[in-house]
């Protein structure tokens, strides 16, 4: 199983992740027309596929009882429930996400879904692997919860005179950022203590709770759509464009990676889990750079309004930037 063995690599890998999970839904954005419903028939199997992969490759690089195979083939029931359950989590939170960058656009669902579940995972998973910098790490957490306060100002300027719409964006956001905060947590607990998981078994497991999860959910949301359009069949689906179909399985693949480049680098021993996951949100940066500068969701607002946004990139790369220290910070401010 490949494991970086230095601060630098580990840093590096969690940049990547960033980028992966603040980049994959620009692939939904190249599906116009294509219901948020009928991309997650694709997105998820992409991220089954992907783990499958990765597992098979680098985390069977090094052989041993760590590698992939012999990972699954030792680790407890426990320890497999928690990575299941991470992924019905995940499949809920991220089934809401899509809805939200529908209603929203992606410069708004990002920083206000994510940074929620930056501020809970954090918590969280410093509760259940206590690691870094106290002071950094929540000094952090409480710029970025400034940088959520300036975008949600944003979008409400941005949405003046349509507060139905703009209130259940938020709303929804809102409700995903506190599902998908729950992810990392559980995840941590599926590959900490004995017989555990690793990271690569550990996104094969939740892959597949996410595959079974959304088969009834997403379901449910066909036929009873959140903002009252009409509801799809499975001849919606099959009646797609190929490359829709390619695109939604892309960005399974993406997502994926980031996911497990994430969890390599919270194995690693100076990271740890709160470290990992709050430099992987840095993914509301890039995913408000899409927004903003390519898709130009802001181009008709107020003044205000962007004035509004260019706060919240300046208190979220304050933010990342000292969660960034955290691990490497004890030597600075003591604790």
């Amino acid at each position: 199983m490949y494991q970086p063995e230095t601060y630098g690599i580990a840093l590096l890998l969690m940049s990547i992740s960033m980028i992966c999970w603040g980049s994959w839904p620009i692939t939904m954005k190249f599906t116009p027309g294509w219901r948020f419903q009928l991309y997650y028939w694709d997105f998820v199997p992409g991220t089954v596929l992907t783990s499958l992969l990765l597992g098979l490759t680098l985390g069977s690089s090094r052989g041993g009882p760590s590698s992939f195979i012999s990972n699954l083939r030792q680790a407890d029931g426990w320890h497999i429930l928690w990575a299941f359950l991470a992924g019905v989590v995940f499949d809920v939170a991220n089934l809401l996400l899509v809805a939200a960058i529908e209603y929203a656009g992606l410069s708004v669902a990002f920083p206000i879904g994510v940074g929620v579940a930056l501020v809970e995972g954090v918590l969280l998973n410093y509760f259940l692997a206590p690691k870094g910098n106290v002071i950094f790490l929540f000094g952090g957490v409480l710029l970025v919860l400034m940088a959520i306060v300036f975008d949600a100002r944003a979008y409400r300027m941005r949405e003046k005179g349509r507060p139905k719409t703009s209130g259940k964006g938020i709303a929804i956001s809102l409700t995903c950022g506190v599902l998908l905060g729950l992810f990392y947590p559980l995840a941590t607990k599926s590959f900490t203590g004995l017989n555990a998981l690793g990271p690569y078994s550990l996104v094969f497991v939740s892959s597949l709770g996410a595959l079974l999860c959304n088969i009834p959910v997403n379901c449910v949301l066909m036929k009873r759509p959140l903002d009252g359009s009409l509801p799809l069949t499975a001849k919606d689906y099959f009646a797609g464009r190929m490359s829709f179909h390619w695109l939604g399985l892309l960005g399974g693949f993406v997502w994926c990676l980031g996911t497990v480049l994430s969890l390599v680098a919270a194995n690693a021993h100076i990271v740890g889990p709160a470290v990992s996951y709050a430099v992987g949100q840095g993914c509301t940066m890039v995913s408000a750079v899409w927004g903003v500068f390519i898709w130009h969701e802001f181009s008709q607002a107020p003044a205000g309004a962007r004035t509004q946004l260019a706060l919240m990139f300046l208190f979220f790369a304050l933010g990342l930037a000292a969660v960034a220290l955290a691990p490497i910070a004890s030597t600075l401010v003591p604790i």
